[in-house]
């Protein structure tokens, strides 16, 4: 069986893509760095956070890895992660600075993640999965070679924010509407959710304590 050929991204999606390549290196190069790794430590975590979660769309979905026939998101990851590396000052700058680029890049790799898997006429329910997957499988990776609790298992509203984007995202495309209007409302509702999770510590809890929220 042959191997699914790379739909070239359109202009708005591509655009997605390469800002949430930037902003998870970043993450990645920023959590990196809070546990004082060398400059090639940096660049290996920022590179994996940035193309992790992709990469595990695309060998579910059984389509070529995109970057091993492009290496330009390699390219970026590596460059975002080493600026990350040279200019980072302040460990307090540190923690909040990869918790906001880790909800921007969630925000947007759910939406990629939801296109592709759309783009190659999957079910619904497939798709909005590797959304979720693409937005959150490099922060996970990250997490767990940096030995960091994983968000997405510590009750943060992490994973639910990138599976309402990525339903969000197909119910628009569902409904003809223009790509760029359905990727920046799905970013909107995903980033959204994690935003107020993050500003009023919302959680998810276990049986008998499905929300929570922290006290101020």
């Amino acid at each position: 069986m042959a191997t699914p050929e790379i739909e070239p991204l359109g202009p708005t999606i591509l655009a997605i893509n390469y800002f949430g390549d930037v902003i998870f290196a970043v993450s990645g190069a920023l959590t990196a760095a809070r546990y004082r790794m060398d400059l090639i430590g940096v660049a290996l975590i920022g590179i994996i956070t940035g193309i992790g979660g992709g990469t595990i769309r695309d060998v579910l979905l059984g389509r070529t890895v995109w970057w091993t026939q492009d290496p330009t998101e390699l390219v970026i990851c590596l460059v975002a992660a080493l600026l990350t590396f040279f200019f980072l000052r302040g460990d307090v700058a540190q923690r909040h600075g990869m918790v906001w680029s880790d909800a921007l890049g969630l925000a947007a790799f759910c939406v990629v993640g939801c296109h592709v898997a759309l783009s190659m006429d999957t079910p619904v329910v497939v798709a909005v999965l590797m959304g979720m997957l693409t937005a959150t499988g490099g922060g996970i990776i990250r997490d767990i070679l940096t030995r960091t609790q994983p968000m997405i298992l510590c009750g943060e509203l992490y994973a639910t924010a990138a599976l309402a984007g990525a339903l969000a995202y197909a119910g628009l495309h569902a409904l003809d509407a223009d790509t760029a209007l359905a990727s920046l409302g799905a970013f909107a509702v995903a980033l959204g959710l994690r935003a107020a999770a993050i500003v009023f510590g919302i959680k998810m809890g276990p049986p008998g304590d499905l929300i929570s929220i922290a006290q101020r």
